[in-house]
Formats: structure tokens, sequence, C-alpha cells
């Protein structure tokens, strides 16, 4: 990405960029030199009954602020001091302090991770109006804005910005601490996000430098392209529906009930005005250099330019640069600089005068189909693709497009040799979206049988898929890559290009003969050696009895993913329950609905599934099962929380209740059942029990409840 955009205008002025400059800003500016997490740790923790509550409040302090300090130089400057390693033993210490000693606070870095699921989201009134500003793709229009500006307030500057499509927010901060998040809405009035922003790493949680009491900020919520790229191609294997483009997939991630699904997904957001402030800035300028020395993401690409000349050639070079840089953008903006002269040109009922959206022309052109060709996905879900004669879009030359699935071929009556209009709005996979002239004869005739293994093409909606199941060639590498991914078995050294020249050279002809891999027929391969064939092997090896939950997300059944299967292993217990288990006993566990349950019903009522589940079995492969029915009645249907130090760790003592059906959750609520209090407790989740009549047990109480139940405590790990 170029910053020399600037070059080209003679009258404009780089406004100080974002970060990374040590000359600007010095590594550990707004940090305690000090403190001993602002580099790589080479430290010990001590054990956490070690401490006093004194010594954990101390050093849970010191992690906060290091780790505020690391996610800045991380999200914010791109100029990170420690490695993700490192990062994550920080966070996870900080978390075992908090939960042992009840430290969390709502600024608190572990927060991030998200909270309890919404009901709904509530409207909330602005602090100050977000309104609209007037948009162009005509130059001219623009030069007209210019006109009546400076006939009302005389000679200005401009400031020029990229355009970001992402979705607006408002964020609020009191005494330099985050508050509240809201959409735009309908610009008085927008949604509730204040939870799902949280978990937004480049938000800060609390402002740095010399910041005012109160402050209302701006700013648009984005997903970065290259993380939007890998976050569809992750949906694609799930086999959930691809976002459209960045912007929908920032939308609908960001009006997600549940936090902790924000958090997962990768949103960046960058800020650009101030909407209220106990103090504000004189200018846009000042505005966006106070917004940076307050800990907030600012964008690099924007100038201050003296002539609306400088502001059309900004746009013109932002307009070439736009396919290098990793957001969206449509167009730039262009604002009156001077604050003064703002609020004499004033705003409308829904934008504001001193103010121009200058747009980009659409993404579209139109090529010819050269042929269709049908992919077929780890699912089975087959997907239509369109070759074309190349054609640049946006300044990206596009060859093939996505034709989505049988019935958008047919609604688009579209065919080899068709002229068709091709569009990338957004950062979309190129679509086909409508003919514009009909050379064929005819549409399309979507394939019967699938084009890799012959099966029989079933037609689901407006989807087809092959019913090969796991032994279509296809399927295969998507389904053994899935199957050692992170999510599921996590088997080190299984990635899609390794699997792929396994698959290619016969070594790998169906899911079981992973656990058939030997030494010597891996070394004898290109690119392997004896120590990186003993690895993989020894890492397969070493899934052989995998938790129950591990092994159903591993077979890639439509729809399951950890939550589901946590459910299904509590509510059947073993991998002959679940695979028995019919429609209707299926729509009695948590989170399983007729469509899920129909998923889990039908892939294990296929032979061809059921086969290689069996050779699975046969290779030695025996999920553990999980226990949920014990003899006096279990932990079924109830909720601990876990305060202070105990025997156990923290997170054996939640595994241990949810392998008996029970739920373990981080705060205290009316549904808790039980609050176990350990060793120097907190006080918080103390006064919220005795808040909500939560009943509260001491560790010797905690173990005659499990013992009562036929569960030894404290667990063998």
């Amino acid at each position: 990405m170029s910053d020399d955009a600037s070059s080209t205008n003679p009258d404009s002025e780089r406004i100080d960029d974002e970060g990374g400059d040590s000359e600007r800003e010095p590594a550990l500016a707004h940090a305690d030199p000090d403190n001993p997490y602002l580099r790589d740790p080479d430290t010990d923790f001590a054990p956490i009954e070690a401490l006093t509550p004194e010594d954990a409040e101390t050093e849970a302090a010191q992690l906060r602020d290091a780790i505020r300090e690391h996610d800045h130089r991380y999200y914010v400057l791109a100029d990170p001091l420690i490695s993700d390693r490192a990062y994550d033993e920080l966070f996870s210490r900080l978390q075992e302090l908090e939960d042992a000693f009840d430290l969390d606070t709502e600024t608190s870095p572990t927060r991030r991770v998200g909270g309890e699921p919404l009901g709904e989201l509530a409207t909330v009134e602005h602090r100050a109006p977000m309104l609209s500003i007037e948009q162009s793709t005509d130059a001219d229009e623009l030069r007209e804005f210019d006109r009546r500006v400076r006939e009302a307030v005389g000679d200005i500057d401009y400031v020029c910005e990229p355009k970001f499509d992402g979705l607006s927010v408002e964020v609020v901060y009191e005494d330099g601490e985050y508050v509240r998040a809201a959409t735009r809405g309908d610009g008085r009035r927008g949604d509730d996000v204040t939870e799902q922003v949280r978990t937004v790493r480049s938000v800060p949680l609390r402002l740095r430098g010399d910041y005012p009491d109160s402050l209302a900020v701006r700013g648009e919520v984005f997903m970065p392209r290259d993380a939007f790229r890998e976050h569809n191609r992750e949906r694609v294997e799930r086999d959930e529906e691809p976002f459209a483009n960045p912007r929908n997939a920032a939308a609908g991630t960001l009006r997600q009930l549940d936090p902790s699904v924000v958090a997962d997904r990768p949103l960046d957001c960058f800020f650009y005005d101030v909407l209220d402030a106990s103090e504000v800035p004189a200018s846009q300028s000042e505005t966006l250099d106070r917004l940076r020395e307050w800990g907030l993401h600012v964008n690099d690409r924007v100038e201050a330019v003296g002539s609306i000349e400088a502001a059309v050639d900004y746009r013109d070079a932002l307009l070439e640069d736009r396919e290098d840089l990793n957001y969206e953008i449509d167009g730039t903006v262009i604002k009156v600089d001077a604050r003064d002269a703002r609020e004499r040109l004033g705003a409308t009922s829904r934008a504001v005068r001193w103010a121009f959206a200058y747009k980009f022309p659409p993404r579209a052109e139109v090529t010819r189909i050269t042929d269709i060709v049908v992919q077929v996905g780890r699912t089975g879900r087959l997907t239509p693709v369109a070759l074309l004669e190349p054609v640049d879009v946006g300044g990206v030359t596009v060859s093939r497009a996505s034709l989505h699935n049988p019935e958008e071929i047919e609604r688009l009556g579209v065919d080899v040799g068709d002229e068709v209009r091709v569009r990338r709005a957004g950062d979309v996979i190129p679509e086909v979206a409508e003919v514009i002239e009909k050379r064929a004869a005819g549409t399309f005739d979507f394939p019967e049988m699938c084009p890799v293994c012959d099966s029989p093409v079933e037609r689901d909606g407006p989807l087809a898929f092959c019913t090969g199941g796991l032994t279509c060639d296809a399927q295969l590498v998507r389904a053994i890559v899935h199957y050692g991914s992170r999510s599921a078995l996590d088997i080190d050294g299984l990635g899609e290009e390794r699997v792929e020249q396994l698959v290619d050279a016969g070594v790998l002809t169906s899911l079981p003969d992973l656990y058939r891999l030997s030494v010597a027929d891996l070394a004898a391969l290109d690119g392997w050696g004896e120590t990186s064939a003993r690895n993989l092997v020894d890492a397969v090896d070493a899934t052989r009895t995998p938790p129950l939950t591990d092994f159903l997300v591993a077979l890639g059944i439509p729809e399951v993913g950890g939550s589901t299967a946590r459910n299904l292993a509590r509510a059947f217990g073993d991998l002959d329950g679940v695979a028995a288990a019919t429609e209707e006993e299926l729509q009695t566990v948590d989170d399983v609905g007729p469509t899920v349950a129909a998923h889990i019903a039908e892939f294990f009522a296929n032979e061809r599934n059921r086969a290689v589940v069996e050779e699975l079995r046969e290779t030695g492969v025996e999920p553990e099962s999980l226990e949920t029915d014990d003899e006096n009645g279990g932990l079924d249907g109830l909720t601990f929380v876990f305060t202070g130090s105990l025997s156990a760790t923290r997170r054996a003592a939640q595994e241990l209740v949810e392998r008996h059906g029970a739920s373990a959750t981080g705060s205290v609520s009316g549904t808790t059942d039980y609050l176990v209090v350990g060793e120097n407790p907190g006080s918080t989740k103390r006064e919220d029990a005795e808040a909500n009549g939560v009943q509260m047990l001491d560790e010797s109480a905690f173990a005659e409840l499990l013992e009562a139940r036929g569960i030894e405590y404290p667990p063998v790990e």
C-alpha cells in the first residue's frame, strides 16, 4: 500500500499517520518501563495458591497494563512487542488471577472474550446526532459543494479521508473508560452493541494520554479483507453460507446477540470524528491527532488539502490504490477542516453541510462465459462456477465467478457462451449478476450425478449435494483437513497442501487411512524426512481416544460445532447413543432444532458414513464416552460458578462438573445453583450469590455433594 498519494497534490499536507514510528511514539510511552510483562516473559508464574490477595491484585494490575499496551501496539500501531505465544500466556494468567481472586473489572482485557448472550438489542439515544452526508460519483457535484461552502464561509481548507464500507458506530467514554457503543440506526437512536464492540481489540477499554472527562466518538467497524477471506473459507468448510462482502460480515457480526460469537470474528475499527466531548478540538486535523493520542485507531490515508481540485486528485489516487488496501472503501469523504466554519455551515434535518462523499464508480463489467464447472465441497455441496473471458473489474482481473447454486442458474437462465455482467460488491468473490445477451440455446444442465465420484446428486431447496459421503475423492481432502483442524482433533501438520499430496500419492484413500500411515511410507515422499514423518504419525496416534465432543465435530456433520457437539455428548453419553438417536430424540437436546436434528440423523443413516465410522473404530479409534447419567442422578441441569483457589485447578473442577451434565459459568446469576468458594476468594461473586439467593459451598461441602452422586473429587488429571 502506497502512502505517497500526497505527492500528486502540490497543495496537500499529509496528516500524521497512525503509528509504528519510534520518534513519534516511543515504544513504551504509555506504560511503566519496569513492568515485567512488557517483553517476552521468561518467568515462571508463582502458584495461585501461594499468592496473597494483595500480591494477586498487584500482579493483575501489571498484567492489565501490559496487555493494554500490547493490544495497542498490535492492533493499532501494527508494531508488536512480544510474540503471540507470550501474549496468550499473559492473557491466560490474568484470567486465572481474576477468577481465583474475583479481580475482574469492567475494563479488563479479559472482558473481550464475550459475556453472556443477550435476549435482544436495546435501543439507545446518541449523545449527538450521527447525520448523513451528501454524496455523488460526479466531480462537478463536488465542485458545486465547494462553491456553496466558500460562498458561505470564505476561504477554507479540507481534510480528505477514505470512506469506509463498514458499520458506523458511536463509542462513549467517561473518565477515560469505555461505557457504551451503539450502531448509527436512524442517526439519533441506534442499537446498543456495547458488549459486542467491547470484544473488538482495536477499541480501547481505557483511553490513553490527556483525554476529556466525557467523550463520544464516531468510528467504522469493519472486517479486514484478508480476515474476511479466511473467515468465509472457514464458513464454507462448515457448510455455512459465506458472507457476500466484508460490510455484510461486519454488520451481521456486530448484531449477534452472543458477544462470544463476535469475539471469535476478526473485526477492526477506525475512528474519525468527535461527536461530543467536554473539550472539543478546534479542527478535524486536530481531532485526528487527539484521537491517536487517546489510543484510538485512526486511518493513515488522510490528507489536509487547500483546494477542491486537490481533493479530486486525492480521490483519484486512492481509487488507484483501492485494491491494495486491506479494508473496503467505496469513495472518499471531504470535510471542512475548521470546526467554527462547520458550525456556521450547519446541517439539514438529515445531513451536514460541511462534508461531501465523493464516491467511486461501481465495480461491474461485461464478459462472456467460456465454461461452467461444478466444484464439490467438504460436505458434498455442489457449487457451480463460471469460467470467464478475463475482464478487469475494479482494478482486478476476474476469470472466474460464482453461480452459487442450481436455483441461481435457473433464475439467471445462464449457459456457456452467454454475455454476462460480473460484479464485485465489496470484496465479494466475483459473481454473475445478470445475463446481458443470450448466446446459448438454453440453460446450463446441472448434473444429476457427482462429477467426481458419480454418486447421485440430491437437491435440498436451492442447494445440491453429492450423496457419496466420505468416500467421494473430492470431499476426502477437505474432510481430512477438517478432521485434523484445531476446532476438531487438532492434529499438527495436517494442512491442506500436505493432505492433497497424500491423497494424490494414494497414501490416503479414506479417512481411516490416517491411522494406517507409516513413517516409511511418508518418508519416501517428496519433501518429507523421517522426522516430519514420525511427527505426523505420532500426532495422529495421539487422537485414537479423542473426547466424544471433539470427535463429533471432526466428523464434519453439517451445523454441528463445538457447542452442539458438547450438548449431544451430555445428552447421549457415547457415540453409539448419538448415532442411534431419532430426529425427535435429537430435538430434545439444547441447541438442536429440526434442521440440525435432520442433518445428524441423515449423517448416521448414510451407509457410507456409517462404514467410515466403523472402519475408524477398527483402526483403534474409540471416542471417550461422556459420563452424564450417574447412578445417583449426576449433576444434570445444575449450574456451578467457582471462586478462589481449590485443591484442583479451576479448569479441572469446571470440566469435572461438565462431564457429569452440569454447566460451569464465569459469573453468578439467578440461574446459578451453587457458588463454590475456595481459598482467598474475592467479594463480587459472593455478593452476587447473596443478592440472587444462590447457595454457597466451601470446597469440603462441594466434595461431599459430588461424593453423594458417586463422583470422585478432586479429579485425577
